[in-house]
């Protein structure tokens, strides 16, 4: 196999790199960082439901679609990007895709390590840290006849401008995410009080692939495969890809495996329901409810929003205790009833 160690490249470069490589059938190891910042979507979202489209215009951050799944990411310089490219009948790697995140997240792992990071893979395409946190997202994909595997080790990470590039429906939403990314995903510089050098970094990177995959070919871009990047560059910029339209509808956003920050809506007859939610191991860690509905006594809405903390995200739990707490408190809400409340933190329609 190939080792493209391309350092810093300009931004689109760093995303149809491996889109290019596999769609030429090159078998190769890719090593590189945008130079200036950019938003990349999932395969299978919606650009305009997902990214704040008129902030990424005002800020200069351009946005693209990428053909692995996954969720709307925030990339820069200081994230180093790994991509594996191999054909799909190459004996040497596992068909099975939650095997290949497991297997080829050894690299980093071990990279994390020997700069003092304990790290483990958590299913299904995480890694994290002895304490939980994320501290890199795994991704897989078919492109024509070959299998492509990506992920990043993060040197430091922009809380702030990956929260104002995700569209939310509220700014009350926007805070539970910020709040809850700097809780969850952290950086070799929140763990190591700095940044080791690139060059390290990179050099053990390699070598922990090698002793996985087998030596690799150091390499440089020819002409053939910057115009193949120049070719794809066509079809990524196009306005029918970017919002090229799926039948997945966004509902939140995953922080990592496990914790995702939710938002549902529900039209009842009194009101708008909002709400917010952060949601760890299938339960309601946290919960915002708004609209234009009234609630009396409004001191008692933050109150049953604490009785809901903790509990099972299932309409069978929710709605009793949402009952219960209106017959104890003399709730009184014209129009909304306990269980358009539980439609709202549902998403139900």
């Amino acid at each position: 196999m190939y080792l493209f160690d391309l350092g810093e490249r300009p931004w689109e470069q760093s995303m149809l790199i491996f889109h290019a490589l596999a769609r030429m059938g090159i078998e190769a190891l890719v090593i590189v960082s945008p130079r200036t910042p950019y938003m990349s979507i999932g395969y299978f979202q919606d650009a305009k439901q997902e990214v704040a489209l008129d902030y990424c215009k005002k800020e200069n951050l351009p946005v693209i679609r990428r053909e692995v799944g996954g969720g709307t990411v925030y990339l820069d310089r200081n994230q180093i990007f790994y991509h594996l490219i191999w054909n799909k009948n190459n004996p040497n790697f596992l068909k099975k895709i939650s095997d290949i995140y497991q297997q080829l997240s050894i690299g980093p792992i071990e990279t994390y390590k020997d700069f003092g990071i304990e790290t483990k893979f958590c299913e299904v395409n995480d890694i994290v840290t002895s304490k939980g946190q994320k501290i890199a997202g795994l991704g897989g994909a078919d492109i024509q006849d070959s299998m492509v595997f990506v992920g990043s080790i993060i040197l430091d990470f922009n809380y702030k401008k990956m929260v104002n590039a995700i569209k939310v429906p509220d700014e009350k939403f926007r805070d539970k995410i910020y709040k809850s990314l700097e809780e969850n995903v952290t950086t070799m510089r929140r763990e190591l009080g700095k940044v080791p050098p690139r060059k390290e970094i990179v050099s053990t990177l390699i070598k922990k692939y090698e002793g996985i995959i087998g030596k690799l070919q150091p390499t440089k871009l020819n002409d053939e495969i910057i115009n193949k990047m120049v070719e794809l560059s066509k079809w990524f910029r196009s306005s029918e890809f970017l919002f090229k339209k799926t039948p997945r509808i966004s509902k939140g956003v995953k922080i990592k495996e496990g914790v995702e920050i939710l938002y549902g809506i529900y039209k009842a007859k009194g009101g708008l329901i909002r709400a917010a939610q952060e949601v760890e191991m299938e339960k309601l860690k946290d919960i915002g409810i708004s609209g234009d509905f009234t609630f009396y006594p409004k001191k008692d809405l933050s109150n049953m929003e604490d009785v809901l903390k903790g509990t099972n995200r299932e309409k069978d739990e929710i709605t009793p205790k949402i009952e219960e707490f209106y017959e104890n408190k003399e709730i009184q809400t014209p129009g909304v009833k306990p269980e358009d409340i539980t439609k709202a933190i549902m998403g139900t329609k």
